[in-house]
């Protein structure tokens, strides 16, 4: 894409080149004209790139539609692969969000410190917006060991899980949002944001000690190591595979791709 707009341009300044261009050469075929245009770059090679600099907005556009063309084919293409290999993962007495039987299951691991992980949170936001009773979601923990506070942040959520599922999903949503006072602050910001979920904190303080939330959190990070997760956020979209905080329209991409294969399941 981006050679076609250098022709493009230089076409443009060949044919205003009416001294260096012959007249006659405005009627030849595409050949001759492309002969024109390569013998103009060969006696004057600074003209290609004083076009792009004046230009260069614009170029790195169309270079950046030609990145996320071939992005997108990249990831279609390992998607496709996905589906033959299916994945296993606990949900139980994970919290969700969405209908129990929708027919796409998307599973987070995450860690609460992560700002890429924060940003994905608001994509699925509006996924789940989207799709409504299409997508189900569930966060799973994958606290890493570089983040202070990462651990603690996930043990207050899995402890919050087992009291209520709703409260758990607000403290998660308070979490993420203000995630800077999270690293900044620590347990005080976790204590405060668990209060304004309306959980009981005195329960939540024996919960998050107990051997059922160290077990739960062990879980989730060994299903990632299994996947062979490297770092955080990582989705699976039924059985896609997502790495990173993708834009909206490729994760919703992989939504339609698991909708279209569930679909094709139950026929």
């Amino acid at each position: 894409m981006l050679r076609t707009l250098s022709i493009a341009l230089l076409l443009a300044l060949a044919l205003a080149a009416t001294p260096v261009v012959p007249a006659p050469a405005q009627a030849a075929s595409n050949e001759e004209l492309k002969a024109a245009l390569r013998d103009l770059l060969k006696e004057n090679p600074e003209l290609i790139m004083q076009v792009l600099r004046d230009n260069s907005e614009t170029v790195l556009e169309i270079a950046q539609q030609g990145s996320n063309v071939r992005r997108k084919k990249a990831l279609i293409a390992q998607w496709q692969v996905d589906q033959t290999q299916p994945k296993k993962a606990n949900l139980e007495g994970r919290p969700m969000r969405g209908p129990a039987n929708a027919p796409v299951t998307i599973i987070a691991y995450s860690d609460f410190t992560c700002p890429y992980c924060q940003q994905a949170a608001g994509t699925m936001e509006l996924l789940l917006a989207n799709y409504k009773d299409k997508v189900r979601y569930v966060f799973k923990h994958m606290p890493l060991d570089s983040h202070d506070n990462a651990r603690l942040a996930a043990e207050y959520h899995v402890a919050a899980g087992m009291q209520d599922g709703k409260k758990a999903w607000a403290f998660y949503e308070t979490v993420f949002r203000d995630r800077e006072k999270l690293v900044a602050e620590g347990e005080p910001f976790l204590k405060k944001a668990a209060a304004e979920a309306g959980l009981d904190m005195k329960r939540l303080a024996q919960d998050i000690k107990s051997k059922k939330v160290k077990d739960s959190i062990e879980e989730d990070m060994a299903e990632a190591r299994a996947l062979n997760v490297q770092g955080t956020p990582y989705f699976l979209v039924n059985d896609l595979v997502i790495r990173g905080s993708l834009p909206l329209d490729l994760f919703s991409d992989a939504v339609d791709m698991a909708l279209e294969a569930a679909a094709k399941a139950r026929k």
